[in-house]
């Protein structure tokens, strides 16, 4: 690639996540195209067609909890007498039956590593609707009723970005706002629309007493928020590692999952 494409690359970043856009941006179907593309471009670059509010670019603020933090487990899924977490779901049929079928193989991941079962709703009060709506989000943990997880057709299909929001819905945060971030990353606010900063302000995370994972599906890239195509996020410990992945969940994604509903196999 080119320095002028690189350059152009990152003047497209910088100006689809810096602010909502009230009309889809020119070249952003064919960034949501690209594989390469890290899990934060992605659903960032998707959210600007919303004209909601998120947290941290994805989050849906909490309708009957003054703060996003699970307190006492109240936002956990509850567990059957069989030791399995039973989380209903529906599908729009906006959906294609391909896509479909890739939320289906997305969450089996869960099911082969976890006690978590996503299951198609019959008549439980509590379950999550999958909707094409504008953007890629979800609402911290279980929020009694009806809740939507939104999984736009044009960027949020995708393996990735479905196991990030549905880990969204379990109740766990990003992991780029946890309570001990300073530690192991460098915020560069200086790279970014002050308007923007409340979306890297730490959070109260229960970090369940294990390390900060750079390789977590929930970790942003280095230009989250970016408004001049340069790192926001920058790790400390190794200058050099890959954060923002966009392929699966990381061991210790699968690890904090098992510990927080407390699977047994």
């Amino acid at each position: 690639m080119s320095l002028h494409s690189v350059s152009m690359l990152l003047l497209l970043l910088a100006a689809c996540q810096a602010q909502p856009l009230s009309e889809p941006y020119s070249g952003q179907e064919q960034l949501l195209q690209d594989d390469t593309v890290d899990i934060s471009t992605r659903i960032l670059v998707s959210n600007n067609q919303s004209d909601a509010f998120f947290l941290e670019g994805d989050l849906l603020p909490p309708t009957h909890r003054n703060a996003m933090k699970c307190w006492y487990n109240s936002c956990l899924w509850p567990k059957g007498s069989d030791g399995l977490v039973t989380v209903p779901y529906t599908v729009s049929r906006e959906f294609s039956s391909y896509e479909t079928q890739v939320i289906s193989s997305a969450l089996r991941d869960f099911h082969s590593q976890t006690c978590i079962r996503f299951v198609p709703r019959q008549n439980q009060y509590d379950y999550i609707t999958i909707e094409n709506q504008s953007g890629c989000f979800s609402s911290l943990g279980r929020q009694r009723g009806r809740q939507v997880l939104s999984l736009n057709r044009m960027g949020c299909v995708d393996k990735g970005v479905i196991q990030h929001e549905f880990n969204h819905a379990l109740g766990f945060k990003h992991e780029q706002t946890r309570s001990d971030r300073d530690q192991y990353v460098q915020i560069n606010w200086e790279n970014m629309d002050p308007s923007m900063a409340y979306n890297f302000y730490r959070s109260d995370t229960n970090n369940q007493g294990t390390p900060y994972d750079y390789g977590s599906i929930m970790h942003y890239g280095r230009t989250a928020f970016s408004n001049n195509g340069r790192d926001t996020i920058t790790p400390l410990s190794n200058t050099q590692v890959y954060i923002g992945q966009r392929q699966a969940l990381s061991p210790w994604d699968i690890k904090r999952i098992n510990m927080l509903y407390s699977c047994t196999a």
